[in-house]
């Protein structure tokens, strides 16, 4: 989906510009916005200021007023129609399931009056951010209005034109029903683009050769209607320090948010993370969002699992059900020691790559030119489009499968001595190194092959995980009932 730039064949950055060197002598030293944040309130203002004086000399003032709209609007000036406001939350839990608008998601801050206090030095100008690196000499002028791709531009299946498999039994037909209630549909990914494709005009008048990505759940085919934005902010093909780079570049990404865009962008934060990332909320959307600098990896993996979501069609109900009971059981959040939603993704892939029949293959083995790990991102949008449907012998269920997929890990798949490998498609021995030894769930990326289980480090989280993938089996081999180990009807309600 995300070449950089409207021509699909253009190179993602100006080939001038690729030098070998720091990307951070690629920082221009003259570019001025083209219009001011201030320039557009200040006339929006003395529009409307314009309106009520002509109002006003004709005695309709009242109604004027009443009538006039006041559309949130992104930076850039443009209306956008704005969902209902949030509403109140206590805690974890909503007052009234009811007063919920369709697809407003929780908040994940502990207090809703939190708030980041603003940053009081000024985001830098290009000439400043020039001065803040050495060696700047770059004097590229970007066109700010090319931009990513439009998503319809792109050639994905569209959600309503995918087939979804027969469900003949009680829990394939639960399954199919979860799935269809919270799959994320078109208008939710395109309040994310939106966000994503106006945020890149700002950002680029800092880093005019940078491009905005969107990743993760809202692209790879396993979103839900309440799934998080992942952003990543490339400002060059070449490697970033995660530790110095990529921080001092999110530092400014964070003062932009809390400054100039203040006015739609709420709750930015600087994580400080192995990955660091700046987390905050749309307004207009209302989306969370996370935007990390350079994980390219990130944008390869999403599209080699949304080639996978795709290509044959019992993956994404299996998967969304299984996030959405990992997220009830409370073994689905990374940043509490447990499994992250991209680990229990690639579980499930492994799971269907086992079976005796397999219903996936390792589309890195059977088509390694479209899954390069070297291929330029303004050509890694296009594998998806190249596979063709995986024609399985297996003909199992949903239910069948997912009672398998618990009693694979329950009862069949060795902990203490084995990877989970989608690239390999099997289970493989552990390596004797630092970043397997002595890890309690291995999940191999399959890019760069890292652990994406890491964050699973205490053995009473590990000893939970196990526990609740053994109790499931054991009740849906005997219930056949997913509202068992799931309660539906709330699950639906929270999308």
């Amino acid at each position: 989906m995300f070449p950089n730039s409207s021509n699909l064949g253009r190179p993602p950055f100006p080939p001038k510009y690729q030098h070998r060197n720091n990307f951070l002598n690629k920082v221009p030293l003259n570019i001025q916005p083209i219009v001011s944040h201030q320039q557009i309130i200040n006339a929006r203002i003395n529009f409307q200021n314009a309106i009520l004086s002509r109002a006003s000399l004709s005695g309709n003032l009242v109604t004027t007023l009443a009538g006039m709209p006041q559309p949130l609007v992104y930076g850039n000036g443009s209306p956008v129609n704005t969902p209902s406001p949030s509403p109140t939350f206590r805690g974890k839990k909503r007052l009234s399931e009811q007063s919920v608008p369709f697809g407003v998601k929780r908040q994940r801050y502990r207090s809703p009056h939190r708030e980041t206090h603003a940053v009081n030095q000024a985001v830098p100008s290009p000439e400043q951010s020039a001065r803040l690196f050495s060696g700047c000499n770059a004097r590229y002028v970007p066109d700010l209005g090319i931009h990513v791709p439009r998503l319809q531009d792109i050639l994905f299946p569209p959600v309503t034109e995918t087939t979804l498999p027969v469900a003949k039994d009680k829990l394939s037909l639960q399954v199919l029903k979860l799935f269809e209630a919270c799959q994320q549909q078109t208008c939710d990914l395109n309040r994310k683009e939106l966000c994503r494709s106006e945020l890149q005009r700002e950002i680029q008048r800092i880093f005019p050769c940078s491009r905005l990505f969107l990743v993760g759940s809202s692209l790879n085919g396993f979103g839900t209607r309440t799934s998080d934005g992942d952003l990543c902010l490339v400002v060059t093909e070449e490697p970033v320090n995660q530790k110095t780079e990529a921080r001092h570049i999110l530092s400014l990404v964070h003062k932009l948010f809390s400054t100039k865009l203040s006015r739609y962008i709420e709750r930015p934060q600087l994580i400080r993370a192995k990955v660091p990332i700046v987390k905050f909320r749309d307004k207009v959307s209302c989306v969370e969002f996370d935007l990390n600098v350079n994980n390219i990896v990130g944008i390869r993996n999403t599209f080699l699992l949304r080639t996978y979501a795709y290509v044959e069609k019992r993956v994404r109900p299996l998967v969304l059900v299984v996030k959405k009971w990992a997220s009830f059981h409370d073994i689905n959040d990374a940043s509490r020691g447990t499994l992250s939603s991209y680990s229990l993704v690639l579980m499930v892939l492994h799971y269907l790559q086992t079976l005796p029949e397999p219903i996936l293959p390792s589309l890195q083995k059977n088509y390694p030119e479209s899954f390069d790990p070297t291929m330029q991102l303004n050509l890694v949008h296009q594998a998806p489009c190249t596979i063709p449907p995986y024609l399985s012998k297996n003909e199992s269920s949903l239910g069948e499968l997912l009672i398998g997929f618990f009693k694979y890990y329950a009862t069949e798949f060795d902990w203490n001595h084995q990877i989970i490998s989608v690239r390999e498609a099997k289970a493989i021995p552990r390596p004797d190194d630092a970043e397997w030894r002595n890890k309690y769930i291995c999940v191999e990326e399959p890019f760069d092959r890292t652990n994406t289980a890491r964050a699973v480090h205490e053995k009473q989280k590990f000893d939970i995980i196990k526990e609740e993938f053994l109790k499931s089996w054991q009740i849906l081999k005997d219930k056949k009932d997913l509202s068992f180990v799931l309660p539906l009807k709330a699950t639906i309600q929270r999308r």
